[in-house]
């Protein structure tokens, strides 16, 4: 018998909110969590109805909570690999050496942001060097902001933060720019800055500008960078699971992938899903799982009962048990009949007796 009928690999939003409906399904669930989110170093979120503007490390903290209270286990460390284990399901190996069985796996790993290596973005990096603008860009709204280009759909990206400021600037490599592209930046009013940046000016811990590299500075105070999104696939990999053109973990609606038994959501098979769209992804997942696993239960008690097996633990046998009244007429006696009324509607004894316990409870 496994330890855990799912083991969900990944404590973020997408982990957590399906760990939470499978757990309120009355399944056995870990939650391996390895404390690195991806939203981590920003200071509020938003976006998420009811929790705009909370911390991320609140949602996550009120998310194990409830996940706990309805008997789900977190367990705070790594998954180092999953192993097939047959028709018994997966082995998660652990770090440290050891390891749990779990009947279905979720991964929800998440992604990691890779910037560009120019000196000072990691460090403004959530603060005043920003990736999404529908999660800041109202918070920055009517600044100075600049949009680092030279990436594929830059200048598409450039054309969205423009939502939010009168003020923007475009930073692009020289040469990079199609005629067309250049029209559409200047016709919205975007700034173009020929020229390669060399590193951010801070000063008094706030962005003020962008150096290039001939010493010009242009005065700026947000830069949204869009970084390449690096999935944290490495566990799926090793599973084998299949991927489409650019190298993404492939799944259908419900987040099951190639690999029978396994599924996926979050940031780890979606570089757009925000921390709500996460969330969602990892609910409509339990789901699937759980209907998957009701489909084993199903045809492990039909092969049971083939076997002259007697049936698991049902609702009845966990209803409080009714002493039976002695017969009226000494030991030899029969019982009382039952009524007619209920043998109609009720042709098994069992359930009869199962009704009557049930109602003098």
């Amino acid at each position: 018998m496994s330890d855990y009928d799912v083991a969900v690999i990944g404590g973020g939003a997408a982990g957590l909110s399906a760990a939470l409906v499978l757990s309120r399904a009355r399944r056995r669930v870990l939650v391996v969590d390895g404390g690195m989110p991806r939203n981590a170093p920003a200071a509020r979120m938003h976006g998420f109805l009811s929790r705009d503007g909370f911390a991320p490390g609140e949602l996550l903290a009120a998310g194990r909570k409830e996940v706990q209270g309805y008997g789900g286990e977190i367990l705070h460390g790594a998954a180092t690999g999953l192993v097939p284990d047959g028709a018994a399901g997966f082995w998660v190996l652990l770090a440290g050496g050891k390891r749990i069985s779990a009947r279905r796996l979720l991964v929800a790993t998440g992604l990691r942001d890779e910037l560009p290596g120019i000196p000072g973005l990691r460090e403004r990096w959530a603060r005043d060097v920003l990736h999404c603008p529908y999660c800041h860009g109202h918070e920055v709204a009517d600044r100075q902001l600049g949009v680092l280009g030279g990436s594929p759909d830059a200048v598409r990206y450039a054309q969205i933060v423009r939502q939010w400021t009168g003020d923007l600037v475009y930073f692009t490599p020289p040469g990079t720019l199609t005629r067309a592209e250049r029209s559409g930046l200047l016709a919205r009013g975007i700034g173009v800055v020929d020229g390669t940046v060399e590193q951010l000016v801070v000063h008094q811990g706030r962005l003020c500008g962008v150096q290039l590299r001939d010493g010009c500075v242009v005065r700026r105070e947000v830069l949204f960078v869009p970084p390449r999104f690096v999935p944290n696939d490495s566990l799926l990999a090793g599973l084998g699971c299949a991927v489409d053109g650019k190298g993404w973990v492939t799944v259908d609606a419900a987040g099951r992938t190639s690999v029978p038994g396994v599924w996926a959501a979050g940031n780890v098979v979606d570089p757009r899903a925000q921390v709500i769209t996460a969330a969602g992804q990892g609910s409509a997942a339990a789901i699937a799982i759980n209907a998957d696993l009701v489909e084993d239960d199903v045809r492990d008690a039909i092969r049971d009962h083939d076997h002259g097996l007697l049936p698991g633990p049902a609702v009845s046998a966990r209803l409080p048990q009714t002493p039976r009244p002695a017969p009226s007429g000494g030991a030899g006696s029969s019982p009382p009949a039952t009524p007619a009324s209920v043998r109609r509607s009720c042709p098994s004894a069992a359930v009869w007796r199962y009704g009557m316990a049930h109602c003098r409870r």
